[in-house]
């Protein structure tokens, strides 16, 4: 087998060179672009997009081919990310002058795992903010992150495409673009929600509703007594005993002499 049978090396400094010329062909284009820029070593640093990334290295169909996407995401190949409802679409800049598209369809969260993380998160998490920020007691972060059953995607509830010629089922260009997605859940990690097709604030409207149905139930029992003297005294500050044994003088009403001048 001559060399000519193996494709040609690209270094990343090639590879950026390129996606810089792609997106300036893009912008011209007036396409709107949404690039993943990743600072420093790490490609996601709270919790969610680390949850993501590490949820993929759990699956043995993904663990031997993920790594290939993390050169690509650190230097800049994802020229655009979209995240929807289920779907997520992409540019990678590759080897080739023209970037490749990525599809990445991912099932809505089944309704029974759905329904039992609500009830396990009962008055676990008090705001949004404790949730968007990863504030939440340990024992909710393995519920969430747990194998097959918690908020984080099986490789069985994901497809993939990519329009480059790789025969692999995950190439690199799809890696990156996954890698990318726990780097944008940094950014955003409500957009996981939407990613999975369930809404976030349920995990907090449930703890209130319990918290508000609590207390109707309360002054429901209140309503329900019949108020005898002492909460009447209680009510109104008034010591009802001592007023019943102090006589109240009534006022004598004034009398109206008439006038005996004539007009």
């Amino acid at each position: 087998m001559s060399s000519r049978d193996f494709p040609k090396y690209t270094t990343a400094s090639e590879v950026k060179q390129k996606a810089q010329k792609s997106i300036e062909k893009l912008k011209k284009k007036k396409e709107e672009l949404q690039p993943v820029v990743i600072q420093g070593r790490k490609l996601a640093v709270t919790w969610w997009g680390m949850a993501w990334n590490e949820n993929l290295t759990k699956y043995s169909d993904y663990v031997n081919r993920i790594d290939r996407g993390k050169t690509y995401a650190r230097n800049g190949s994802i020229l655009d990310l979209k995240i929807h409802e289920g779907v997520v679409d992409a540019l990678v800049q590759g080897s080739r002058a023209k970037p490749y598209k990525v599809n990445i369809e991912i099932t809505p969260l089944n309704e029974k795992v759905w329904s039992d993380i609500k009830k396990n998160c009962q008055g676990k998490i008090e705001t949004l903010q404790e949730l968007i920020e990863g504030k939440f007691p340990e024992a909710l972060s393995d519920l969430f992150t747990a194998k097959g059953t918690g908020l984080f995607p099986t490789p069985k509830e994901i497809s993939m495409e990519c329009s480059c010629p790789d025969w692999a089922i995950m190439c690199k260009h799809v890696a990156a673009v996954f890698y990318g997605i726990g780097a944008r859940l940094d950014t955003d990690p409500a957009i996981f929600f939407k990613l999975r097709n369930i809404k976030m604030e349920e995990l907090i409207s449930e703890v209130i509703r319990k918290n508000t149905e609590g207390l109707l139930e309360k002054a429901d029992v209140k309503s329900n007594r019949v108020l005898d003297d002492s909460d009447i005294g209680n009510m109104f500050g008034l010591e009802l005993e001592a007023m019943d044994q102090q006589p109240v003088a009534l006022e004598k009403p004034k009398r109206v002499r008439k006038s005996s001048r004539k007009e």
